[in-house]
């Protein structure tokens, strides 16, 4: 079993957002605040069981992983790993820019990029590496927890090597709405998500930003401890 607390880094939209605000309606939970929050009552309304429907991504808040949730080393403190999240916004780098859509991505519907940017790819992958120093070895049962035979041989190697199979070449940046939907509920529910995001008009969305997200126990949810903007190079 994971150790606790467990951290991550996120992206995370501003609270004060239109952004932020879709997500945290959504899921029925504001990371910023660590308070839930109701449900729109036009999503109940189409959807009654939405609550369940968002259980999972409720958990975790409204994000996008850059590196996955990992219990701290020995070595390392909290206070360690929030001055080095404030040095590694500090560092110039390029913001990635997207057009953000909602689509269906592993059967799930989520926020995610219109087309691929390799400098998305880029801040992900330097998050993984340069975060990794403060992660605990990964136990026996988290391990199996992922599944390993049903890994590709890279994504294994990077469970191994980073704690996640699903980094550097096997990022796909997501902010998750859903769990996984059926084949028969997914039409209608990413249909009825896609018109709701549409009415945030957000042609274009810079990560401009990391967040450091904290999970106090298993049966807490992650919550923001701080967040820093990126410097653009």
């Amino acid at each position: 079993m994971a150790s606790f607390p467990r951290y991550a880094i996120y992206y995370a939209p501003a609270a004060d957002t239109a952004l932020s605000v879709f997500g945290a309606d959504l899921l029925g939970y504001d990371a910023w605040t660590g308070n839930e929050r109701r449900f729109p009552r036009d999503i109940l309304d189409i959807g009654p069981d939405w609550a369940e429907l968002t259980a999972d991504a409720r958990k975790y808040g409204f994000h996008a992983t850059l590196k996955a949730p990992f219990p701290l080393n020995d070595s390392r403190n909290e206070a360690e790993l929030t001055a080095a999240c404030a040095a590694f916004a500090a560092t110039p780098r390029p913001v990635p820019i997207i057009r953000p859509v909602v689509d269906a991505i592993s059967g799930f519907i989520a926020v995610i990029p219109g087309e691929a940017s390799a400098e998305l790819q880029q801040l992900a992958a330097a998050c993984v590496a340069t975060f990794d120093p403060f992660r605990a070895p990964m136990s026996v049962a988290d391990r199996a927890r992922r599944k390993p035979e049903l890994l590709t041989p890279r994504q294994r190697d990077h469970l191994d090597r980073w704690g996640y199979p699903y980094v550097m070449e096997d990022f796909r940046f997501h902010m998750t709405l859903t769990c996984r939907l059926s084949d028969e509920r997914r039409p209608s529910v990413l249909a009825m998500l896609q018109d709701r995001f549409a009415g945030l008009d957000l042609s274009k969305l810079a990560i401009d930003r990391i967040a450091l997200f904290r999970q106090s126990s298993a049966t807490s949810r992650f919550s923001i401890v701080h967040s820093w903007p990126i410097t653009g190079s």
